[in-house]
């Protein structure tokens, strides 16, 4: 029998479902390969030109079988991707596939905005264009004068390619300087000047250095590349998201030292121009945080999202530098061939030991580093007293992983701004009109009285999932909050009382046995639109 095909209405089961030549062969792919006993398969997975992404497994009467693997569909997944693109102009496709031993099967499809999170349950996007706000947008800004000085850079910098020229037998053959008009087209293109000793580099020594290796953090890109990588819509110009899953959370920690970058995965205030083609690069500061310099140099990129890297004042301080490192003969040599063409000169840093900035083990440190500004508690077997992080006055971001807290009294003092814990008492109150804290993750058994959550000034995520919350509908009051976690009992007392808080962007449907059917009601209830979903059900 074909399958019925509904997609914000019935559709005669006559009519062939546009879905089963491609579903088809992946139910007979799971029946071909299933364990000997199962009763049912479930795959979760999204689609689209990027590619797949997959989770499920067999299971034998509510039990999921171990060691159980679904065979790999790859192609006729990304065949399924390309006609519900096709009919429906989704892109990429989220869904959920459910099949039996006869060959039975009930497929649901919708868009991304609604999506399978990692076996616990379904996530659904309201807002796509919020993020949330950078702790760095609101720093204070840095009122110094730059560190860096144009004539002495310049003249730093000709040393430099002397010594190099001296030492590999050849000069660096580099790119004329960048013109006068190119470098004001430039800064018109950013919306803002270049520090003024890095302009003087590019006006008067070179335009990049065409991978001569001059920089030791990277190659000095052109000034087309520096204007390029700092507008809007490439990579480097915005942050990147990553979802609500790992960004709800997620902390910006500070540079070392502190208050001198702004605390940012990203800001257009920043300007790349060296990098090792890696993702990472090295970027010219001019909106230095409150004891920070204007053109002071710092780490960004692919490497630098939970924060930026101080690296030093300036482009000058950075080839004074260099000019120590030469001094000393901290550099490996590889003299050029006998024709004048190759070698290299490699400087060597000093190896320093850096106090660290986040722990991730066991329980706290006997010494906690006076710097610490994250750390992850991991599977505690005693209750954890959290009364020795007071030596951590800097601490951001406090997470317990399978571990209980004696109390939360020891939070009250410091800027903790997101918290995971398991308490075995439920209380929250010293948690009351904590001025930081901005996610909060509480798992729980004992009853736990929500009201001091009304307090938090900066609350914005929010997971009570595991927690045993009596006063649901005081969560409607949280305007602020813009991402919330409940489970499927939670949301429904919720949603019944009509208090879902009005503000929310993103929100989560915890429970691992939890269907997509299921979530799209549960979406359309927060007031998405998920009437164009698409369920087909085949009778074999």
């Amino acid at each position: 029998m074909p399958p019925v095909l509904s997609k914000g209405c019935f559709v005669l089961p006559e009519i062939p479902c546009p879905v089963d030549p491609v579903v088809r062969p992946v139910v007979e792919a799971i029946v071909a390969g299933a364990p000997d006993g199962w009763t049912d398969a479930v795959l979760h997975g999204r689609t689209g030109r990027g590619g797949t992404s997959l989770q499920g497994g067999y299971s034998a009467r509510g039990t999921r079988l171990t060691g159980a693997f679904l065979p790999n569909s790859f192609a006729e997944l990304m065949r399924l991707g390309e006609v519900l693109r096709s009919a429906y102009g989704w892109e990429p496709v989220s869904f959920e596939l459910r099949c039996t031993p006869s060959g039975t099967y009930r497929f649901v499809a919708f868009d991304e905005s609604v999506t399978y999170e990692n076996g616990d349950g379904f996530q659904v996007v309201l807002d796509p264009e919020y993020r949330l706000p950078q702790p760095g947008e609101r720093q204070e800004a840095g009122t110094a004068g730059p560190a860096g000085d144009p004539g002495l850079a310049v003249a730093r910098m000709r040393e430099l390619l002397a010594r190099r020229a001296a030492l590999l037998g050849r000069p660096d053959q580099l790119p004329p300087p960048a013109t006068e008009s190119a470098l004001l087209d430039a800064e018109r293109r950013i919306g803002r000047p270049l520090p003024a000793d890095l302009r003087a580099l590019y006006g008067q020594v070179a335009d990049g250095d065409d991978h001569a290796g001059v920089f030791r953090d990277g190659d000095w890109l052109p000034l087309r590349s520096l204007v390029a990588d700092s507008q809007e819509g490439v990579w480097e110009g915005e942050r990147p998201w990553f979802g609500w899953d790992l960004e709800w959370n997620a902390v910006v920690l500070d540079a070392v030292p502190t208050d001198t970058v702004r605390r940012c995965g990203h800001h257009r205030g920043w300007l790349p121009f060296l990098t090792h083609y890696d993702g990472n690069f090295v970027s010219a500061d001019t909106v230095p945080a409150r004891d920070g310099r204007p053109g002071q140099l710092i780490g960004t990129g692919r490497d630098h999202d939970g924060g930026p890297a101080y690296i030093a004042d300036s482009v000058t301080s950075l080839l004074g530098h260099y000019l120590e490192l030469l001094d000393q003969g901290a550099y490996e040599h590889e003299a050029a061939g006998a024709d004048g063409t190759g070698g290299r000169l490699t400087l060597r840093h000093p190896h320093h030991e850096e106090s660290p900035v986040q722990h991730i083990g066991g329980g706290i440190p006997a010494e906690v580093p006076a710097g610490l500004q994250a750390i992850h508690i991991n599977d505690q077997a005693e209750p954890v007293d959290l009364a020795p992080l007071a030596a951590a006055p800097a601490l951001r971001l406090l997470h317990l992983n399978r571990s209980t807290a004696l109390g939360l009294t020891p939070v009250r003092a410091l800027p903790v701004e997101s918290l995971r814990v398991t308490l075995a008492d439920g209380d929250l109150s010293a948690l009351a009109g904590h001025p930081w804290l901005a996610a909060l993750e509480v798992t729980c058994a004992a009853p736990t009285d929500v009201a001091v959550l009304r307090t938090l000034p900066e609350l914005r995520g929010l997971d009570l999932s595991g927690a045993d919350v009596r006063q649901l509908p005081a969560l409607g009051e949280l305007s602020g909050l813009r991402y919330l976690a409940l489970g499927a009992e939670q949301w429904a007392a919720l949603l019944d009382e009509g208090k879902a808080p009005a503000g929310l962007a993103a929100a989560q449907l915890v429970g691992a046995d939890v269907t997509f059917e299921e979530a799209l009601r549960w979406a359309a209830r927060l007031g998405h639109d998920t009437g164009a979903a698409l369920v087909a059900v085949s009778e074999g």
